[in-house]
């Protein structure tokens, strides 16, 4: 398993935002979690990334546990995301926000030191490419749509040195035709060989994407299974889907 989550828990205040909460997030695969709002996908997100602190139990990557590392740790350790909301610089370019990322990647910088703009060009071209963001590299991020915005936050956590990745409702607030552009490009990251673990709340796009569903309500997993276990799941029909 790439990342394995052991009993965790999260209070705040009187409130379980995280209760008694186990999973295991199969390497290679696409695996979504979904749930109602205020089911603890976002807390469960920020613990692993350890943005926040977890009160009890262990997460533990690749092996190691990464519980009471920081937040910079957990992403040097191999674990790149995305935040629902778009975080860019407006008077960056396409280009400088990939740059950033990259010069944060050891490999890259030595790189750089010998073929400073051949290097940094082809690698975001590459992205570029990746992610289908047909836009001129100089383009500031306040000149992208939002559609475009959520494909650079996707390519700039892929400029991350990582091995899995963590996306947080990666089509929230997207039109159909990007929707389906983003479902195509998190198809083939995955045939390529990535990890991906994903918060969604479109139930089209998940059912379509993933290998895996794991079903939040009120900070517990209440179901595990594929697409089509999840969807005839009397417990998740119940809790979420509300049929």
């Amino acid at each position: 398993m790439s990342l394995s989550i052991k009993h965790i828990t999260k209070h705040f205040g009187g409130i379980h935002a995280i209760d008694n909460c186990s999973m295991e997030i199969e390497e290679g695969k696409i695996t979504a979690i979904i749930g109602p709002n205020g089911s603890g996908k976002s807390t469960l997100f920020n613990m692993i990334s350890q943005l926040i602190d977890e009160d009890h139990g262990t997460i533990e990557y690749k092996g190691k546990q990464i519980s009471k590392l920081r937040d910079f740790e957990v992403a040097r350790a191999g674990i790149s995301r995305t935040f629902q909301e778009v975080r860019l610089f407006q008077n960056l370019t396409i280009k400088e926000h990939l740059e950033i990322d990259l010069g944060e990647n050891d490999e890259s910088l030595w790189r750089s030191l010998l073929l400073p703009e051949k290097v940094s060009k082809m690698v975001i071209q590459e992205i570029l490419e990746t992610i289908d963001l047909k836009k001129p590299e100089f383009t500031l991020a306040t000149d992208l749509s939002y559609g475009q915005r959520k494909l650079l936050d996707l390519g700039i956590a892929l400029a991350s040195s990582h091995t899995i990745l963590l996306l947080d409702e990666p089509v929230a607030g997207v039109n159909p035709a990007l929707r389906e552009q983003i479902k195509k490009v998190l198809k083939r990251l995955n045939s390529a060989g990535e990890t991906i673990l994903l918060i969604e709340h479109d139930m089209n796009f998940v059912m379509d994407l993933a290998h895996t569903i794991i079903v939040l309500d009120a900070g517990k997993v209440i179901a595990h299974g594929t697409p089509k276990e999840i969807q005839k799941n009397k417990a998740v029909l119940d809790a979420y889907l509300g049929e």
